[in-house]
């Protein structure tokens, strides 16, 4: 395969040739559209955190009942002990324990961060998915211009 940044004549490549170009940008794409859906979801997430802290923590009254998940479908009954401060999972299992405020900033950098990255990779995803449809185009092209030439001998003999 040629180098990044490279052109290649597609049309000088074989129907196996562009096979193969297609069938590796379609895995190319489909790996890109799973990791831009995962980033999506993990921007949604920090949004969630966001309203927890809002709508959870900062507005919450010391002492107020709330239910504690201990699985995604066990909760206990318990008490915000300390509506100042809350822990931050900061990624690999570790937290920080910050302000409220700190944490807000946190999350929102993270949802500006992740909102970068969703779009540089739908960038990405666009431009695969353009070359995707020139290699289909020209396999297309290639695979009509065969029949027809297999039919323009068949009528010859």
């Amino acid at each position: 395969m040629a180098e990044k940044g490279q052109q290649i004549d597609l049309g000088s490549l074989s129907t196996q040739q562009l096979t193969q170009v297609k069938k590796q940008l379609d895995g190319e794409v489909e790996t890109l559209t799973n990791s831009y859906q995962n980033l999506r979801i993990a921007q949604q997430k920090f949004r969630d955190c966001v309203v927890s802290i809002k709508k959870g923590v900062a507005e919450s009254v010391q002492d107020k009942p709330l239910l504690v998940p201990l699985t995604s479908s066990l909760y206990v009954p318990g008490k915000l002990a300390d509506t100042e401060h809350v822990l931050v999972d900061v990624g690999t299992g570790f937290y920080v324990e910050k302000t409220t405020e700190d944490a807000l900033k946190f999350y929102h950098a993270k949802i500006e961060e992740l909102g970068k990255n969703v779009k540089d990779l739908e960038n990405i995803v666009n431009g695969k998915a353009n070359n995707l449809r020139v290699v289909e185009e020209v396999l297309r092209q290639k695979v009509l211009a065969g029949q027809q030439g297999g039919q323009a001998g068949a009528g010859a003999a």
